[in-house]
Order: C-alpha cells, then structure tokens, then sequence
C-alpha cells in the first residue's frame, strides 16, 4: 500500500486524543486513544507527535494529518479560536504540528469532522447536501455539499447553536445567558445541560439529558413534558435550516443523538416551519456514532 492511501485522522478533545488510521475505502486500520493533558499546550502537542509516529511504525506513513478539535483556525490570525480546551485558544495549532511532525496537518472543528464522516461513508452517503448535527454539551453542525466540506471566509460555517432560537414563545424570551455574550441562543435551549437545567427549573428535579429521554421512554410524565418541549425546539431550529440550506440529509450526532424517538417525533413537527408545501429532507442517526469525529478529521486527507 503507498502513503497515499492511508489517511490519518485525530480527534483532539478536552478529555481524550484519539488516532485513527483508514485505508481509502475506509476500512479501518488500527487505532490508539489516550488522555489530553489537562491545560498544557506543550504537552499536548507532544502526545499527538507520539501518538503520529507510533501509529507511523505500526502502519506505514502518511502523507499528511487530519484533526478535528472544538473551535475553528482564525483566518485573520491563523490561530485556534472559540475552543471550550481553552489552552488551544490563540495557538497556532496546524503550524506547531507541521513543525513538530514534518508533515502537512490539516485541521476542522469536530462538528466538520462529524458530518464529513457521515457524508463519506456513513448513513448520509448518498446525500448532495448533508447537515451533521452535533447535540451534546454544546451545540453545533457541519456542511457538507456533494462530498465536500462548506468553509466558508470566517470558518463558522454551521455554527447554528449561536443564532438565536426562531419563533420563539413568549417564556423563551430572553432566554438564558451564553457564554458567546448573548442571550436565548439555540444551545441554550438544545445542549443536553439546556435540558436538564430547563427540567430542573419547571419541576426541581435534577436529571441528566439521557435519563430524562430514558424517563420518557418509560412513560415518566415530567420526563415525556420535558421532551416534548425539547423535540419542539429542535424542530424549529432544524426548520430554520431547511429554510436556509435545504439539505437532502440531516444527520444527529452528540449524546442526545441516541434518543430514538427524536427521528420520528422531529419529522412530524418540522412541517409547520418550513416554507414549503412538503419535507423531504430525511432525519437519521449517525451509522458510526462517537467514531465519527476521528474518521472525519482522517477523510480530512481523502482526495
């Protein structure tokens, strides 16, 4: 096999870096996870050369590396901006790698990554126009049109989780304060700690988001009130971008992504916002889940 045909891909998180290596049908080739240095800048880089050279011994070289990590690469400055790993922040992360690694890296926020993934190989594969949709701690979306990856000049590309949430009822305004400056952004009402803030305010209970879906599934009532709310708000928000994107797919990814009743629940609701006399954009979970991120960041370096 030459180097050309082995993409190598690393997810780069606050808890965790991890390596993957594909062969170019996407089969997978061997994979390494290991902790992030909690806040160290140095430390991390150096985890990820180690990381690039055992996979290297182990596999063969690679022309190049893929990362996918929260934030974006500034185009005015070249350096990581809007990373929740803030030692990234203001560091010129792709340049210090290439340094380091002799190679060329090629880096996108996770949510690119995600949805990069799902439209090469994952359920979306067949779509012209694929949003993937990341629902977890935060909330965010990549673009991908016929294959490629939507980047556009201020690299914010899907940042749908910091607009604020459309048609909103009259106890969704302000809405709650986000850690952008602003108020009643769509995370806010989205983001799995959204929810269980949002159920702990209308009946003192504390939950996580997973065991208020669990508590839905069960037939628990305030659970199923919970969401509800919830999948109403999700389906504006989706709305809002069928009006503005019109993809063919949209693919949930993040923690509540696992919420089954998400994918038939959403689809019934969405009709009402969106500007158009039916819906044809279809609702999927992703065919590869967590694993998603890594074999973006490695399709990154797909041709």
């Amino acid at each position: 096999m030459t180097t050309t045909e082995l993409l190598c891909g690393i997810d780069l998180g606050g808890t965790k870096i991890e390596l993957i290596v594909l062969e170019a049908g996407g089969t997978e080739r061997l994979r390494h996870r290991v902790a992030t240095p909690a806040g160290d800048y140095d430390a991390t880089l150096e985890v990820i050369c180690g990381l690039v050279r055992t996979a290297e011994s182990a596999a063969g070289t690679f022309k190049g590396v893929g990362i996918g990590t929260p934030g974006a690469i500034s185009k005015a400055t070249g350096r990581l901006k809007n990373s929740n790993s803030v030692c990234l922040n203001g560091q010129r992360l792709p340049a210090d790698l290439e340094q380091r690694l002799g190679k060329p890296v090629r880096i996108a926020n996770d949510a690119d990554c995600f949805a990069l993934s799902e439209a090469t190989d994952g359920t979306a594969a067949t779509a012209g126009t694929v949003f993937g949709v990341i629902l977890g701690t935060g909330v965010g979306a990549g673009i991908v049109v016929r294959g490629r990856l939507l980047e556009g000049p201020n690299a914010i590309a899907g940042e749908w989780g910091h607009n604020p949430l459309p048609w909103p009822d009259d106890d969704e305004r302000p809405g709650a304060a986000c850690y952008c400056g602003r108020n009643g952004c769509i995370e806010t009402f989205l983001s799995g700690p959204a929810m269980a803030a949002w159920h702990h305010h209308r009946f003192g209970i504390e939950l996580t988001a997973e065991r208020i879906a669990a508590g839905a599934d069960a037939g628990d009532a305030t659970c199923l009130e919970t969401m509800v709310r919830y999948e109403n708000r999700l389906a504006r928000s989706l709305a809002h971008v069928i009006n503005i994107v019109d993809p063919h797919v949209i693919v949930l990814g993040g923690g509540l992504s696992n919420c089954l009743r998400l994918y038939h629940r959403i689809p019934e609701l969405w009709g009402e916002y969106v500007f158009s006399d039916r819906v044809d954009t279809r609702l999927v979970p992703p065919r590869y889940g967590d694993s998603s991120g890594v074999r973006g960041a490695a399709w990154l370096w797909a041709d």
